[in-house]
């Protein structure tokens, strides 16, 4: 997985000079945008479910922060509603953590055009591939579904058209994982679940805008 990780960066990182040389054809996909989204995510948002730790007293799982560093690809379509994103998302300050990549398929039902260019918003469906959290998954990685309510606000839209700061954007992403979570009777990493995982989780993302430009 290490591997995979280091190529898909090797790929991410390679789109940036690429999509800068100017706008190609734009027929079915249109020009790649490379983004960096340092990104703040509180997980276990609701239906905290009640676990049991090795020391056998019950209790509830507790919501946790996570800092995450995402590498963004977004490939917009010639369909104004339609998009393709790729992630590569790390835990930069987790030593014994591991990435994860995401395969989004964004479908816009606000676009910036109707709100002159201050909202944005679009509901994803993703393939999310990511550690096995359940006991009977056979593989160290795992499909799991996912979906996201992504809304963006471009603060500096203010600002002249050229500036790099018109394109940063503050985004709220609220996702929900269908598929994939430990279930009530699951015993994973010495936590018995007496209850569902939590699926919902929410992220303050800041998106930094690197290529085009």
């Amino acid at each position: 997985m290490k591997a995979a990780a280091v190529a898909c960066l090797a790929l991410v990182l390679g789109v940036a000079p690429a999509s800068a040389q100017g706008p190609a054809t734009c027929r079915i996909l249109c020009t790649p945008e490379f983004k960096i989204e340092p990104t703040i995510t509180f997980t276990t948002l609701f239906n905290s479910p009640r676990i049991i730790r090795d020391d056998g007293v019950p209790t509830r799982d507790e919501r946790e922060t996570d800092f995450e560093l995402i590498l963004s690809v977004g490939l917009p379509t010639r369909v104004s509603w339609l998009d393709f994103t790729v992630e590569a998302i790390f835990l930069p300050f987790e030593a014994d953590s591991t990435p994860e990549l995401e395969f989004e398929t964004n479908f816009v039902w606000l676009a910036a055009t109707r709100t002159r260019g201050w909202l944005s918003s679009h509901v994803d469906v993703v393939d999310k591939f990511s550690p096995a959290e359940r006991p009977s998954d056979r593989r160290t990685y795992t499909h799991k579904l996912n979906f996201e309510l992504d809304t963006s606000v471009a603060v500096f839209n203010f600002l002249p058209e050229g500036r790099w700061l018109r394109g940063v954007e503050l985004e709220g992403s609220l996702d929900y994982v269908a598929t994939g979570l430990a279930k009530a009777g699951d015993r994973v990493n010495g936590v018995l679940y007496r209850d569902d995982a939590s699926p919902w989780s929410f992220s303050i993302v800041f998106v930094l805008p690197i290529a085009p430009l």
